[in-house]
């Protein structure tokens, strides 16, 4: 304890160098912590993108490559399906529901998704969560659009406001539909999701402003018989869910060999775990800079305890004269760098709860990434039990240092 207690003074009376040393551990690890958080809950919103549905139908393309398109609203495919395959494939035994989705068209760089109402019935996110409304409802006529959470927040719209949408993806738009305005009729609750970026309008819709009608107020007026689905000439791909597994593998293979045009089908749970797959090279180099950060801290750490100890030769000389053994030196030291590493590991880790807490809603809104503010997890701890290995190890260097020295007298007081 007396020894402990000296080591405590002794970094007091350095504590210039010290802090220094403190506040470069605790930055790494807050970066450390930080990176694996963002990392594993980046997997876990990838997964939780879409759920519950067990297969996902489109043109014959790359596994990723219609995922991307279909749920993240990247990229986009060549082809899409004809509505008499969506009709004939969606209308087999063991079918429990279908969504059709069309895109192609934006709002001012976001996507704008034509469907139909079964979207919001059968939809499921995260664990099997369906989308819920903040205001509004969803949309009743031709010329009613609902809004993701993050469009109605970023653009400022409310219920009733007017939107025009254009033709063409991202903010690449080629036309704008000025005389098909649409009514904002309903607003979601946030996903955290590429839903809370999407615009949603009836599939009918879509079919009508690019078939050529005039107005759709017109066409919502006069078609008593309007069902907001139409008769698309065909749609960019389909989600289907099934009553049992069986029918998933059966009618998967059937799709796969469709004579009539070349289709995919895909189970969104595989292929997300193979994109993430793909992505583990990202995973590692977040960690080996996190690694790296940490290392070049300890060994900042090192040096200075070297620094220092040249400048202390008088004050372990004292130590030696009042009875101190060489071993109480090594343990001086060695408690020194220790406690430095704690201390740095304590403020890295209130840190990284105020990064976390600050960055939280920025991460939900602009990278559709939810960040758990949790107790540290047992691989955190462990994160931070290798640091405090780590520290302890370094600072035996100039801890055996010291002992080999005060051994050989290198201590004396000279004139």
């Amino acid at each position: 304890m007396i020894i402990a207690k000296l080591a405590y003074k002794s970094l007091l009376n350095r504590r210039a160098s010290v802090l220094l040393t403190l506040f470069t551990i605790a930055i790494s690890v807050m970066l450390l912590l930080s990176i694996e958080r963002v990392r594993i809950d980046a997997k876990s919103s990838f997964s939780n993108t879409i759920s519950d549905t067990d297969l996902i139908v489109g043109a014959r393309t790359g596994d990723i490559q219609l995922l991307l398109s279909s749920v993240f609203r990247i990229g986009h495919t060549n082809n899409g399906v004809s509505w008499k395959s969506y009709e004939y494939i969606t209308s087999q035994r063991g079918v429990k529901w279908s969504i059709p989705i069309s895109l192609g068209d934006s709002h001012k760089g976001q996507a704008v998704l034509g469907t139909t109402l079964d979207y919001f019935s059968h939809y499921r996110f995260a664990k099997k969560q369906n989308l819920t409304f903040n205001k509004g409802h969803p949309f009743a006529a031709i010329n009613e659009v609902v809004l993701g959470s993050e469009v109605a927040n970023k653009l400022g719209y409310k219920l009733n406001d007017s939107i025009v949408i254009s033709h063409g993806m991202g903010n690449t738009s080629f036309h704008h539909h000025d005389d098909n305005p649409f009514k904002v009729v309903g607003i979601l609750n946030p996903t955290g999701t590429p839903v809370d970026k999407t615009l949603h309008i009836p599939l009918a819709a879509i079919d009508l402003i690019h078939g050529g009608k005039a107005s759709l107020e017109h066409e919502h007026e006069h078609d008593e018989h309007n069902n907001l689905v139409g008769h698309p000439k065909q749609i960019t791909a389909f989600l289907m869910g099934f009553n049992s597994p069986l029918y998933t593998l059966q009618i998967r293979r059937n799709i796969n060999q469709y004579k009539p045009e070349a289709l995919l089908g895909i189970m969104p749970t595989v292929t997300l775990k193979e994109l993430w797959e793909m992505l583990a090279i990202v995973e590692k180099i977040l960690l080996l800079f996190s690694a790296v950060v940490v290392l070049v801290s300890l060994l900042g750490m090192l040096t200075t305890l070297l620094a220092n100890l040249s400048q202390r030769r008088r004050e372990l000389a004292i130590l030696r004269s009042v009875g101190a053994r060489p071993w109480h030196l090594f343990t001086l030291i060695s408690i020194e760098s220790l406690l430095t590493t704690l201390l740095g590991c304590l403020v890295g880790s209130a840190l990284y709860y105020l990064v976390i807490f600050s960055a939280g809603g920025y991460l939900q809104s602009h990278a559709g990434i939810s960040v758990n503010i949790t107790i540290l997890s047992y691989y955190e701890l462990g994160l931070i039990g290798v640091i405090m290995a780590a520290g302890f190890i370094i600072g035996l260097i100039p801890a055996t240092r010291a002992y080999f020295y005060s051994l050989s007298d290198g201590m004396s007081i000279k004139a």
